[in-house]
């Protein structure tokens, strides 16, 4: 693993190089966990835009059949976009961080609107990944959900509970990076996580910090990666 995480540090953190070592790190410790489960009976999905990259790599390291996406969106605070205050999937599946809406008294009327907002968001993203994809094959297969990192989780864990209710048989989330407040609660959501760097929440401030390349990733890359998957 030393060849593909980086020793450079910043402080006492370790980082990635890039994405794509993030995940074939990553796949290696899956590949280990999943050594004795058939790969066709493996389906391996990421969240846009970074965890397309990861998922596509991650299923050829381990050698699952095949891969997709899943389109959650972060639900964010007034006046403040960076501020994630839940996450929210296409068919209105929810997570919702309580304290934060307390704390910051968010109104219903504002969750409405913005939950409308990022409905119409994830349907502009899916006319633009999955325009022709086949249907989602989830029951009964083990499901492994990734992202390039976690910050809150908020999107991971709706998208956990979207995927939930199609009934597979086993849900695996697979993060490279999560901090150890947000692993306790992805481990609530699933029934393993995966992952190799967890620093202390009070540590953590991006998982751009655990990444030496952490370049935004297009709409257009994550089109050239699903016309690849479905040719």
């Amino acid at each position: 693993m030393s060849d593909i995480l980086s020793s450079i540090k910043d402080g006492s953190i370790l980082k990635f190089k890039d994405r794509e070592k993030a995940a074939l790190t990553l796949g290696s410790v899956l590949k280990d966990t999943l050594k004795t489960i058939s790969r066709d009976n493996i389906a391996v999905l990421g969240i846009p835009r970074g965890g397309v990259i990861m998922a596509r790599i991650i299923c050829q390291k381990i050698g699952a059949k095949s891969f997709d996406i899943v389109i959650p969106r972060k639900l964010t605070a007034p006046h403040n976009p960076e501020l994630g205050v839940g996450a929210i999937m296409i068919d209105g599946t929810l997570y919702l961080n309580d304290y934060v809406i307390t704390a910051l008294k968010i109104t219903e009327e504002y969750l409405e609107k913005e939950k409308g907002i990022q409905i119409e968001e994830i349907k502009r993203r899916e006319s633009l990944y999955r325009p022709n994809f086949r249907p989602y094959g989830i029951k009964n297969k083990i499901i492994i959900l990734t992202d390039d990192g976690a910050a809150t989780g908020a999107t991971l864990v709706a998208a956990s509970r979207w995927i939930r209710k199609q009934s597979p048989k086993r849900l695996i989330i697979a993060v490279p990076v999560v901090p150890k407040e947000t692993l306790e609660l992805l481990k609530t959501e699933s029934d393993d996580v995966e992952t190799v760097i967890v620093p202390t929440t009070s540590n953590f401030r991006s998982v751009g910090q655990f990444y030496e390349d952490f370049s935004s990733v297009t709409d257009g890359e994550v089109i050239r990666i699903m016309k690849d998957e479905s040719a």
